[in-house]
C-alpha cells in the first residue's frame, strides 16, 4: 500500500503530529509513504525519517501552480490513497487531481479534525464532492459533516491516537523550580494554541475564582496565538499576574504537563484534542468541557470531570472541588492513563486508517470526471 500525504500547514499543532505519526506508522509497517508539506514549515523540519518528503510552497486554497506540482508528483509516484491532512490540503489536491489522468486515479481520503461545519460555498462543495472517504477524529465530528451533507458511506471515525512510548520517556522536571512557583502550590495547566475555541478567556475566569478560595494555586497556560495579548490583558485586569502565567510554546511540553496536578481543557468545541490524550497518558486528573468529541475520550467521574462550555462558574467549582481531594485526583489519572492505553494509541490509529485504505482499494473510486471550473 503506497499512500501520499498532504499538510500546507507552516505551523506545529496537534494535527501535524497526527500527520507524521500516521506517515511514520506505516512506513514502520512497510509501506511505503510520501509527505507533501511546506518548504519552511515546522513539519518538514521534524518529518527527516520520511524517505519520500516532498516540499511544495501553498500560498492559498486556490493556488493553481502548487496543485500543478502536485498534480506532477501524483502522475510520477502513483500512490494508491492520497490523504489530505488540512482544509488547504483538501483543495491542493481536488485540483491536481482533476488536472492529470492517472489510470487508476488514487483514492481521495481526507482527514477531519475539527467540530467545524464545512462551508457552502460552491468551491468547498466541489472540492469535497470528490472525496472518497473522511476519516473523522470523532463520532461528534462525523455526525456533524452527515448533517452538512457527506454520505454516510463516505465517513468512518477514526481516533486520533499518541505515542504512549514517547510520553513515558518524557524527562521528568521540577515544575516548581523550572516556573519559580513557591514549593507546595498546586499547578493547574492548560496546552492549547491561543485561538477563541480553546476558551482560555473562560479558564482565566474560572482561575480568578478559584484563586478567591485556594490562593496557593497557580494556572499554566501553554500555547501560541492570536489570542495573547488579549488574555495577558485579562489577566491584568483580574489581577492575576501572580497566579496565572502563560508559558508560550515549550519544545519540553509533555515534561512540564508530568507536573500539573489538574490538567483543563476549556474549549467551546473540539474535534478531540490531542493534547487532552497526552496528558492522560501521563495519568493527570483531567477537567473538560462537554462539547464535540471530548465526551469520548473523558468518561466523567471515571477519568475525568465534565462541564459545561463557556461556564466558568462550573469549571471554577470542578477545580476546587478536584483540588480539595488528592485521593479522587489519583484515581482519576489512573483511571485516565489506562483509557488512552485501551483506545487512543498512535498503533491503533494506524491500523484503523489501514483497514479503510485496504477497503478503499479494494472498492469503486467516487464520480471524478468533473473538472473544476470555479473557485466560488
Amino acid at each position: 500500500m503506497f499512500s501520499l500525504h498532504v499538510d500546507t500547514s507552516l505551523s506545529w499543532r496537534g494535527g501535524q503530529n497526527q500527520v507524521l505519526l500516521t506517515v511514520l506508522g506505516l512506513q514502520a509497517r512497510g509501506h511505503r509513504t510520501a509527505l507533501v508539506a511546506q518548504p519552511n514549515g515546522e513539519l518538514v523540519r521534524r518529518a527527516t525519517g520520511c524517505p519520500d518528503l516532498i516540499s511544495i510552497a501553498s500560498a492559498g486554497e486556490v493556488d493553481l501552480p502548487a496543485a500543478w506540482r502536485l498534480s506532477r508528483t501524483l502522475k510520477k509516484l502513483k500512490p494508491t490513497i492520497v490523504q489530505a491532512h488540512d482544509a488547504q490540503g483538501v483543495a491542493m489536491v481536488a485540483l491536481a487531481r482533476g488536472l492529470v489522468r492517472l489510470d487508476p486515479q488514487p483514492r481521495f481520503v481526507v482527514s477531519r479534525r475539527v467540530d467545524f461545519h464545512i462551508r457552502r460555498n460552491i468551491f468547498s462543495k466541489w472540492k469535497y464532492s470528490k472525496v472518497d472517504r473522511f476519516l473523522c477524529a470523532s463520532e461528534a465530528i462525523r455526525m456533524m459533516i452527515i448533517e452538512d451533507g457527506v454520505p454516510p458511506e463516505r465517513t468512518e471515525t477514526v481516533h486520533e491516537g499518541i505515542d504512549l512510548k514517547l510520553a513515558e520517556a518524557s524527562p521528568d522536571l521540577d515544575l516548581h523550580k523550572e516556573l519559580q512557583f513557591p514549593k507546595g502550590t498546586l499547578i493547574v495547566g492548560n496546552v492549547a494554541a491561543l485561538v477563541p475555541h480553546k476558551g482560555q478567556k473562560f479558564l482565566i475566569e474560572a482561575a480568578a475564582k478559584v484563586i478567591s478560595q485556594l490562593p496557593n494555586v497557580r494556572f499554566v497556560i501553554l500555547g501560541t496565538g492570536k489570542l495573547e495579548s488579549e488574555l495577558r490583558t485579562q489577566i491584568q485586569r483580574l489581577r492575576l499576574e501572580q497566579h496565572v502565567l502563560l508559558a508560550g510554546f515549550r519544545s519540553d511540553v509533555l515534561s512540564l504537563q508530568k507536573g500539573f496536578d489538574v490538567f483543563v481543557l476549556s474549549s467551546t468545541t473540539e474535534g478531540l484534542g490531542t493534547t487532552l490524550l497526552d496528558a492522560m497518558a501521563l495519568g493527570r486528573p483531567i477537567i473538560a468541557t462537554q462539547t464535540g468529541g471530548i465526551p469520548e475520550v473523558v468518561v466523567d467521574t471515571k477519568t475525568g470531570a465534565l462541564v459545561p462550555p463557556r461556564d466558568p462558574q462550573a469549571l471554577a467549582t470542578a477545580i476546587v472541588n478536584l483540588l480539595r481531594d488528592p485521593s479522587r485526583r489519583a484515581r482519576f489519572g489512573t483511571a485516565a492513563r489506562a483509557r488512552v492505553r485501551e483506545q487512543f494509541s498512535a498503533e491503533q490509529m494506524i491500523q484503523r486508517t489501514l483497514e479503510v485504505y485496504l477497503r478503499l482499494a479494494g472498492t469503486p473510486p467516487a464520480a471524478d470526471t468533473d473538472r473544476p471550473r470555479a473557485a466560488g
